[in-house]
């Protein structure tokens, strides 16, 4: 089985997320992103949005932090 992955730029959040993490594959566009950061996960979400045609934008939703 193939899977597709897609490209992803990651739009909005914490100022202190790093650029190289604002760029991502994934391989699907209907789920929340969760990208680690400090100590919890910034949540992205797709709303249908493409930049330059075939890139994917997610905006950020919300923070949540890691269960200890």
């Amino acid at each position: 089985m193939s899977v597709t992955q897609v490209k992803i730029a990651l739009s909005g959040g914490p100022a202190e997320l790093a650029a190289t993490e604002r760029s991502v594959l994934a391989s699907a566009l209907d789920r929340t992103l969760k990208i680690r950061h400090g100590a919890g996960y910034e949540h992205f979400v797709h709303g249908g949005e493409f930049q330059a045609g075939d890139i994917a934008v997610f905006r950020w939703s919300h923070r949540t932090k890691i269960a200890e």
